[in-house]
C-alpha cells in the first residue's frame, strides 16, 4: 500500500474520532437544558440528539467543511503533498485528543477551537506564518467572540420578551394563547428555511431569498393559525396557570432541541471531516488544489461518528452546560435553545464555523442576567472561558508535537 493511501485511511479514522469526541462534548449544548427542566429524560435527550446531529452533519454540513478544509491554511502554498496530508492527520489527532480529554473531566470546550487551533500550528510548523491565512483565521476568531454575545443577546431578549407578556402578564394563560404559537411559528419556520438553502433537495428549487422569505412568513402565519385553533381546546382555566404554562413551554423546548441539535450537526461536522476533505482532495490529484470538493461519505463517517460519541460519553458535559450556569425550567430552556440555534444556523447559511458551545452557553447566560446579575453562577462561568482560552494554544502545540513525531518515524 502506498504511503499517502495510508495516511488517508488513518485520517478517516482520525476523522471518525474527532466526530466521535465532538459528539461526547457538544451534545450538551443541544440537550441538556432540556435535561436538566426535565423536559426529556436522558436517554431520550441522547437518542434525539444522535439522530438529529447525524442527519445536520450530513445534510447541511458541506459548506462548513470546505471552509475548515482550505480556508485556514492554504494548501497550494505547502507544495509537499505528503506533509500536507500527515499534518492534517496530526491536526485530526491533536484536536480529538483534547476535545476527548475535556469530555471525560466533563468541561465544555469547543471542539472548533481545538481543530482551528491545531491547524494554525501545522501551519507554522510546515511553512511559517505566511502558510497561514490570516484573514480568513481573523474572521473565525471574531465570529468566536461573536457568538457568545449574540446567544447572549438573542437569548435575554427572547426571555424577556416571554417574562414581560406570558410569565408576569395579568392573565398568565392569555398571554401564553397569544405569544407561545408565535414563538412555535417562528422556530418552525427558520429551520424550513435552513433546509430550503442548505440541502441538496432545497437547492434545487432556486429559490430567491424574497421567496424564501416568503415561504416562510406563511409557514409562520399557519403554524400561529393551527396554533390558536388548538391550544384553547387544550387549557384548562381552573387548573394552575403556571403549571400549564410551563407545559406548553416543555412542547415547545422540545422542538428547539431538536432545532439546535440539526444546527449543532451542520456546524460541528466541519471540525472532524474537514481536514479529512483536504487529506480526500490532496490524495485524489497530482497537485494540491485550493478547492474543497466535500463526498457525501464523507459527511455521512462524521455524522456517524457524532453519534456514537452522543451515546457513548455524551451525559458527561450536560451538568455543566444544565445545571452549574443558571437553574433552568422549561420557558428558560425554550429561550436558551432557540437562541443558540438561531445563532448557530446564521453562520453555518454564511460558511462561519462558530462554536456552538459559545453559542450555548453565551444563551444560558443570556437567559440568567434577563433574571437579573446573582442568577449567574459567574466563578463558574470564568473556569469556562479559561478553559476556551487555553484550547486553542493547547491543540496547536499537540499538533506540532504529533506532527514532528510521525514526520520522524516516517522518515526512518
Amino acid at each position: 500500500m502506498e504511503t499517502g493511501s495510508l495516511i488517508l485511511i488513518l485520517s478517516v479514522c482520525a476523522g471518525f474520532f474527532m466526530a466521535f469526541s465532538l459528539g461526547a462534548n457538544d451534545v450538551a449544548n443541544a440537550m441538556a437544558t432540556s435535561v436538566a427542566s426535565k423536559a426529556i429524560t436522558l436517554k431520550q435527550a441522547l437518542f434525539l440528539a444522535a439522530i438529529l446531529n447525524c442527519v445536520g452533519s450530513v445534510f447541511l454540513g458541506s459548506q462548513v467543511v470546505a471552509t475548515i478544509a482550505t480556508g485556514i491554511i492554504d494548501p497550494r502554498a505547502t507544495p509537499d503533498k505528503f506533509l500536507f496530508m500527515l499534518g492534517m492527520f496530526s491536526a485530526l489527532l491533536a484536536a480529538g485528543l483534547w476535545v476527548l480529554v475535556a469530555s471525560l473531566t466533563s468541561l465544555p470546550v469547543s471542539s472548533t477551537h481545538s481543530i482551528v487551533g491545531s491547524i494554525v500550528g501545522l501551519g507554522l510548523v510546515l511553512g511559517g506564518p505566511e502558510v497561514v491565512n490570516w484573514k480568513v483565521l481573523l474572521s473565525i476568531m471574531l465570529a468566536w467572540i461573536l457568538s457568545p454575545l449574540a446567544g447572549a443577546l438573542v437569548a435575554f431578549l427572547t426571555f424577556t420578551h416571554i417574562k414581560k407578556y406570558i410569565l408576569f402578564a395579568r392573565n398568565m394563560l392569555r398571554g401564553a394563547l397569544r405569544w407561545v404559537p408565535v414563538w412555535l411559528g417562528l422556530t418552525v419556520a427558520l429551520i424550513l428555511l435552513s433546509f430550503l438553502y442548505k440541502t441538496p433537495l432545497g437547492k434545487t428549487f432556486g429559490l430567491s431569498w424574497w421567496q424564501g422569505i416568503l415561504i416562510g412568513v406563511a409557514m409562520l402565519g399557519l403554524v400561529i393559525l393551527i396554533c390558536r385553533l388548538i391550544l384553547p381546546r387544550i387549557v384548562n382555566f381552573r387548573r394552575k396557570a403556571t403549571e400549564q404554562v410551563e407545559e406548553m413551554f416543555r412542547h415547545m423546548q422540545l422542538c428547539t432541541a431538536c432545532y439546535v441539535a440539526l444546527s449543532q450537526g451542520a456546524n460541528d461536522v466541519a471540525n472532524a471531516i474537514g481536514p479529512v476533505a483536504a487529506i480526500y482532495l490532496v490524495a485524489g490529484n497530482s497537485e494540491i488544489m485550493g478547492q474543497a470538493v466535500v463526498p457525501l461519505w464523507l459527511l455521512i463517517t462524521g455524522g456517524v461518528g457524532i453519534a456514537a460519541g452522543i451515546c457513548l460519553l455524551g451525559h458527561r458535559v450536560m451538568t455543566t452546560i444544565g445545571e452549574r450556569i443558571t437553574s433552568i425550567n422549561n420557558s428558560r430552556g425554550f429561550a436558551v435553545d432557540f437562541s443558540s440555534a438561531t445563532t448557530v444556523l446564521i453562520a453555518t447559511n454564511l460558511g462561519m464555523p462558530v462554536s456552538s458551545t459559545h453559542s450555548a452557553v453565551g444563551a444560558v447566560v443570556g437567559v440568567g442576567l434577563a433574571r437579573g446579575w446573582a442568577a449567574v453562577d459567574f466563578r463558574v462561568l470564568g473556569k469556562i472561558v479559561l478553559y476556551w482560552g487555553l484550547t486553542v494554544p493547547i491543540a496547536g502545540f499537540t499538533c506540532v508535537v504529533i506532527y514532528t513525531l510521525l514526520r520522524y518515524l516516517f522518515a526512518s
